[in-house]
Formats: C-alpha cells, structure tokens, sequence
C-alpha cells in the first residue's frame, strides 16, 4: 500500500485501470483512502479543465475565425510610489492550456516565481516593457501604463493580430482589440501577462533595492504599505521616487497636485496620480 500511495497518489502518476480494479476489491482502509485521493484528484483535474476552457473562451472565439496570434496585454505597478511601471504581452498557440495560471493578484510569490518560466516556455510570442519614472511624473501614470504596454505589444515576434488587454483599449495602435473589465480574471492570455509584469517588475525593485537601502524595495516593491512611507519620511525621497504621487510630494514638501486633465483626443476621463497612491491594490 505505502508504495501505492506513494506511486499514485504523492507522485500523482496516472492509476492503471486493473490496478484500480484490484483496489476496489480490497476491503482494507489503505486501499480505499488511495482511491478517494485519486477520486479527488480527478475532480480538481475536471474543475480546473473547466476554469481552462472558460478563461480562454475570449481566445477561443478568435481562433476559430482564423486569428492565430492573439495576445493578452496586461500590466503591473500603477499603485507603488517608486520605481517603473512594467508591462508584459503574451501569444499562446491555439489550443494552450497552462494549469494554475491565473490573475496575479491571486497567486503568491513563489506561484508566480514558478508559473512566469512555464508561460515563457510554453508561448509563441511574450516580451515584457517598462515606463520609467521620469516618463510616469512627466505624462501621469495611467498614460505610462498604456505606454509600457504599447512597448510590450511593439516588441512581440511575430506581431499580434488582435489584443485583449485588462480594462483598456489603445487607440493608437492600429490593432483589432478588446478591452476586458477585469480581464486577468478572465483571460488566460492576460492572466500570464499580469503574471510575466508582476515578476518582473518585482526582480527589477530587488535590485533597485541594493542601490537604494534603507527603504525596503525588496520587500514591498515600492507599495505604499506602511513600512514604506514610514522610511519616506524618515529618509525622504529617492531619485527612483514617483514625484507625482501624494506621499512622495508630501514627504519632499512640494504641493498637491491638481488632478490631470484627460488628452484632447481621447475619452478618458481625468486620471490622478493621487488617487492611484491613495487606493492600492494587493500586492
């Protein structure tokens, strides 16, 4: 039984059909908790199959009308008061499945860590891009947002035919796309992007953390969580510091600023940096 268990149950290797039978016949306790761990194991298999084809029925559609390289666009850092904000664009072949990958606010560090190489590994396409803080103090962040990912989308080999981005559309990409409300939840092409800007994004405020000390970067990435406005103030602003967010202007002593006005050839309403710094989402 141990060497059952062990075989088919913690290796998780597939449970042969005779030896199934040969188990349902065995009244001892080791032979039945063997079958109910497999039975349970199939069933997250069929639930998570189900998650899959759910999360890909935006790519799913486009597939079967002949648009092959569709890529999720997603990005990851508009709320930290310090450092880029990065985004990813990934292109999967028709027909991929990858287990687990999902939103990457729903994953944990080491989910992530582990699940960025497969996606890599597993796409036709995947380039991530940065906006630097001079660019996200200069233009604002939601517009530093948008042009890391056009970066991202730019870089990709081969190009996108059509883009399913998280909550946006990029107006000034001549691209068929979709702007998805939520849309790391509920595409997987956009849920491995969210994860490929997430930890990259994250490798990058490790090593800004050497150069910078004292302010934690390697632990919250730039958050505006309390450890890091406490060495804010204590320390004051460093030059990777977002001077256009609330907390860094207040830590400097500069004056609020007025909330930014939309661009003249777009809808978007006003966007604040302020708000953003005010309202984080989970790290």
């Amino acid at each position: 039984m141990a060497a059952l268990r062990a075989r088919y149950v913690d290796r998780g290797r597939p449970l042969p059909a005779a030896i199934e039978a040969a188990l349902r016949a065995d009244p001892r306790a080791g032979a039945r908790a063997i079958l109910g761990a497999v039975e349970r194991r199939r069933r997250d298999n069929r639930a998570e199959g189900q998650r899959l084809r759910t999360m890909l029925r935006f790519e799913t559609a486009l597939w079967k009308t002949g648009v092959v390289h569709v890529a999720g666009v997603d990005e990851a850092g508009m709320s930290p008061l310090a450092g880029p904000v990065a985004a990813a664009a990934v292109i999967f072949a028709p027909g991929t499945r990858i287990p687990e990958v999902d939103d990457s606010k729903r994953l944990d560090p080491m989910s992530r860590e582990r699940l960025a190489p497969v996606i890599k590994s597993s796409a036709i396409a995947w380039a991530i891009a940065f906006a630097e803080v001079e660019e996200i103090d200069r233009i604002n962040i939601y517009w530093a947002g948008l042009l890391a990912m056009r970066r991202a989308i730019e870089a990709l080999s081969p190009a996108a035919e059509h883009l399913l981005i998280d909550g946006r559309k990029l107006r000034e990409l001549p691209l068929p796309q979709q702007g998805i409300v939520k849309g790391d939840t509920k595409s997987l092409s956009i849920a491995a992007a969210s994860i490929l800007a997430k930890t990259a994004r994250d490798a990058h405020m490790v090593g800004l953390d050497a150069e910078f000390p004292g302010y934690g970067f390697a632990k919250h990435k730039g958050y505006p969580v309390e450890a890091h406005v406490g060495a804010l103030r204590r320390l004051g602003a460093c030059s990777i510091h977002r001077r256009s967010f609330a907390p860094v202007r207040e830590a400097l002593g500069l004056p609020a600023l007025p909330p930014w006005p939309p661009r003249v050839d777009s809808t978007t309403p006003a966007y604040s940096a302020a708000d953003v710094a005010g309202n984080p989402p989970k790290m």
